[in-house]
């Protein structure tokens, strides 16, 4: 296989490319690298490569000729891949099928980036190694050389060996023991000596499973998983952020389709299918709020045929759902209700169908981060939105679900059940 790396820094990937596995490859032919430096193709006696940034700001922009020239000058280029921040993240997927070619060309970009023309003139496939940002495109390059080459036939000895490792099947991978079999009084595990194969590759999928489950649980439903493993990490998976989640469900005030604020009838629907999507997510609690005195008794009959009356026998299930639910008079008081439970106030994020009124919005990332130290309130609107005066009040806000569709009329049943998955989305 062979790599034609475009850069500025030739010299950087020297060493790199010398040593182990890597250096092996090299000596057998197995692996090949070329380099191609634009500074060769710079037209002036200084070999400028670089110019200012129209529009102005700091730094500098690698230029569109000497890496135009450098890339034509490619006979056999395979997928043109630019090292970006901006691009697709690096997989062991996409190392896969980069593999299966005879050639791939990597571009290390330079200083502020590259002259977005480049990619009109090349098909340029944006690939980034994680979101952070580095000196230039040259340590990325070393990590999707390593991660490419090592998956051409040969390269690993034993193909198996790189089958065998993280994100191969899906999973990190399990731990790893050589000798002694005790070390400062650490031993390796018993089911390793067992001599049992079967027992220990059954053993291996459970720790790797176990692994993915505390560190990368994004990584989980793409996994393959069968019901064992599905059995298997049920028994394992702790209480997760959502015991820190709350969820407000708003009738008044509240907006009309013309704009005036008032009050809406609670629904049977609402209370009994939030309540359901508050407990199969394990939630810390659910909050009914009505200002009107006969709306809150009918909440309380409602929810007292479920968890007190016949419903309770019926279906445990959904008295267990109806349970969470609290009804209170305003918002003020689920946010005293969660303080006095917790010790601290929560964070209240608000979303609404309309968009007037919200501050900056608040990502799901930010929100999740708030979720591992505090509790969250998630409050929802009914009518055609929440009040200015509920509005202003909040610590955050949460977009519409189809913020950029002129058609955003789901129900608040349906929009909850979207929002929390987004923040928790089961055993992640």
């Amino acid at each position: 296989m062979r790599f034609h790396i475009v850069t500025l820094f030739p010299e950087f990937f020297r060493e790199a490319l010398s040593c182990g596995l890597m250096g092996k490859a090299v000596e057998s032919g197995l692996v090949e690298f070329s380099f191609i430096n634009p500074r060769d193709f710079a037209v002036d006696r200084h070999r400028t490569v670089d110019d200012r940034p129209y529009g102005g700001g700091p730094g500098m922009v690698m230029m569109l000729g000497p890496l135009r020239d450098a890339l034509s000058g490619i006979e056999r280029p395979g997928p043109m891949v630019l090292l970006t921040p901006g691009g697709e993240p690096l997989s062991q997927a996409m190392a896969a099928r980069l593999a299966e070619g005879p050639d791939v060309t990597l571009i290390c970009g330079r200083y502020e980036g590259i002259d977005a023309r480049l990619a009109e003139l090349f098909p340029l496939v944006p690939v980034s190694v994680g979101d952070f940002v580095l000196n230039g495109g040259e340590a990325a390059a070393l990590c999707l050389v390593e991660a490419v080459a090592r998956l051409v036939p040969g390269f690993m000895g034993k193909d198996e060996s790189a089958h065998e490792e993280s994100f191969s099947s899906g999973l990190l991978e399990y731990p790893q023991y050589t000798r002694p079999e005790v070390f400062e009084g650490l031993a390796v595990p018993d089911m390793l000596l067992s001599g049992n194969h079967a027992r220990i590759a059954a053993w291996r999928r459970e720790k790797g499973l176990e692994a993915t489950l505390a560190r990368r649980p994004e990584l989980l439903p793409e996994a393959g998983l069968s019901a064992r493993d599905v059995e298997f990490l049920r028994g394992k998976k702790g209480p997760g952020l959502g015991r820190n989640l709350y969820v407000a469900l708003v009738h008044g005030p509240v907006l009309d389709r013309h704009g005036k604020i008032g009050t809406v009838s609670l629904t049977n629907l609402d209370v009994h299918d939030i309540a359901r999507v508050s407990r199969s997510y394990g939630l810390g609690g659910y909050f009914v709020v009505t200002p009107l005195d006969d709306q809150r008794a009918l909440a309380e009959k409602l929810t007292g045929h479920w968890t007190r009356g016949p419903g309770r026998a019926a279906n445990p299930d959904r008295a267990e759902a109806l349970a969470l639910v609290r009804i209170r008079r305003g918002l003020d008081e689920a946010v005293e209700d969660i303080a006095g439970e917790r010790g601290m106030r929560p964070f209240v994020v608000v979303t609404s169908a309309r968009t007037e009124g919200a501050g900056e919005f608040t990502g799901f990332a930010r929100l999740r981060e708030q979720l591992a130290t505090r509790p969250v309130l998630l409050v929802l609107g009914t009518g055609s939105g929440l009040a200015p005066e509920v509005m202003c009040r909040a610590d955050g806000f949460l977009p519409p679900i189809r913020p950029f569709d002129a058609y955003n009329h789901l129900s608040v049943r349906s929009a909850a059940a979207i929002l929390v998955d987004r923040l928790l989305a089961d055993v992640y």
